[in-house]
């Protein structure tokens, strides 16, 4: 008879249940306070030296009590947040997240289910979820989807889609080699990066990328893009896909979306919708109609941790064509077989939609936010940033001192201040120095763009605790500083 070890079995649970517990609570106590009091807060507070040499130690080769490591996280790290969870946080696009977001990822990460395969119910949760944003954009019940880390994720994925089953090229099978010419996609100047990179990843290259021109309101030249199509099916060039943008990052721009699908239908081509920011825009009664199309789409990519405020990081991909889908990603080797019955049982594996095997519980929060809230309570949100872009449009054009640099399209509005006798690079500096020291002083934080090659103030809301009240603090603060700055 074997004679059992005498050292203890090690474990990563603690050896006090009840003291993690008392910390447990104290974090969830420091998070409330934390939102509770974040108007009164400055928005952003530059990183200390010393703390970033702390966070450059090596690792550690013994462990420490939990107590000091969440004091050096109170001390070095949670004051030093990003800020996007504060009321006027407007950099690029990023939403603020929820309390009840931030608990339903608690409740994901402490159950831990891979969510990919198996027969539990977190499956169940991201198949009604993927069903519910269908819903969202008027897609058919019988269309496809999966939730991925967003829309950079969402939109490459739609797009190994719309390669993989082009016509009868058999490109999964074969490869590119095999096509019969070059595949060509069509987006605007005006097009996110993520679909450039997304072209360069599926092996199309970037010379395969047409970039569309765009009217003054920054949206795709329809004119131009069928011209562009026309001329490379001359040249015996493989046009495939057109990529529409519902809410360009600059500026909000739409792009003509019944136009494009009609050209799309035209030529044969996919038609792709790149809505990671403005899809949900639909739910504002302003834009219904000129997002309309959307419910034609081939694909559609869109993020969640946007419009739908839930936390990092979830986006959505949705396909018409579920067997398209499927068929662009489905594989099972022997270690993944499933069974009719038991743990193997259960769903279709979410690997055979997509390219990755471990995926977290992210539908949790997206599923407990919309049963908080309701589909009517974020029209109404997404409405109320749309009118703060707008009112803060307004306040622009009634300061002598301030300028509207783009058509407000959406909750985006671009301005800058400018001043009597000032060439573009000085005014391209007094921005950039108002933008700084909005964010250096803890008032608010816009981020920059270059429109017409102007440098540009740009104030992006998909904030759910913005109110209008912090759009004339903003324009107040832009016309101090802009003052102070000789």
């Amino acid at each position: 008879m074997l004679e059992k070890p005498k050292k203890k079995d090690l474990t990563l649970d603690p050896e006090n249940w009840d003291a993690m517990r008392q910390l447990g609570h104290r974090m969830i106590d420091d998070l409330f306070d934390y939102w509770e009091n974040i108007r009164n807060e400055k928005i952003w507070k530059p990183i200390p030296q010393e703390v970033k040499e702390f966070l450059d130690q090596p690792i550690p080769e013994k462990g420490q009590n939990p107590e000091d490591v969440y004091r050096e996280f109170k001390q070095n790290i949670f004051p030093y947040n990003k800020g996007n969870v504060h009321p006027r946080f407007f950099a690029w696009i990023q939403g603020t997240g929820t309390p009840l977001g931030v608990l339903a990822d608690l409740l994901a990460s402490g159950m831990n289910p891979n969510v990919a395969i198996g027969e539990h119910s977190a499956m169940y949760v991201d198949r009604q979820v993927v069903n519910w944003c269908k819903e969202l954009m008027n897609f058919p019940s019988e269309a496809s989807g999966i939730l991925v880390s967003g829309g950079s994720m969402a939109n490459i994925t739609a797009l190994t889609v719309a390669r993989n089953s082009f016509r009868d090229e058999k490109i999964r099978t074969q490869g590119l080699k095999a096509a019969s010419a070059q595949l060509v996609l069509y987006c605007s100047t005006e097009t996110h990066s993520c679909i450039q990179k997304a072209a360069e990843i599926i092996g199309l290259g970037t010379a395969a990328v047409r970039k569309i021109g765009v009217n003054d309101h920054f949206e795709m030249k329809v004119e131009e893009l069928e011209f562009q199509i026309q001329g490379d099916i001359e040249a015996g060039l493989l046009p495939f896909c057109i990529v529409g943008t519902s809410g360009t990052v600059n500026t909000g721009a739409i792009d003509p979306m019944d136009e494009l699908l009609a050209v799309s239908r035209k030529y044969g081509l996919w038609f792709h919708v790149d809505g990671a920011y403005g899809a949900l825009a639909r739910l504002d009664p302003k834009y219904a109609d000129r997002l309309k199309a959307i419910e034609e789409a081939d694909s559609l990519a869109f993020d969640l941790h946007k419009w739908l405020y839930v936390p990092y990081e979830v986006g959505c991909t949705l396909i018409r064509d579920a067997k398209k889908h499927r068929d662009s990603f489905a594989l099972t080797p022997n270690y993944l077989i499933q069974e009719s019955r038991g743990l193997s049982g259960g769903l279709d594996s979410i690997n055979n939609h997509g390219f990755e095997l471990s995926r977290g519980f992210k539908a949790l929060k997206i599923w407990m936010s919309l049963k908080e809230h309701g589909r009517e309570k974020y029209a109404q949100m997404i409405a109320q940033n749309n009118r703060q872009a707008e009112y803060l449009a307004d306040l622009v054009n009634m300061s002598p001192d301030l300028e509207l640099m783009a058509p407000v399209s959406m909750s985006i509005t671009c301005f800058r201040m400018i001043k009597p006798g000032y060439t573009e690079n000085q005014l391209g500096e007094l921005n950039r120095g108002i933008l700084l020291r909005l964010q250096e002083e803890g008032i608010a934080s816009p981020s920059s763009t270059i429109l017409n090659g102007k440098y540009t103030l740009r104030i992006a809301n998909v904030n759910q605790r913005t109110q209008m009240g912090d759009m004339d603090l903003l324009v107040r603060e832009v016309l101090r500083i802009g003052s102070e700055i000789q």
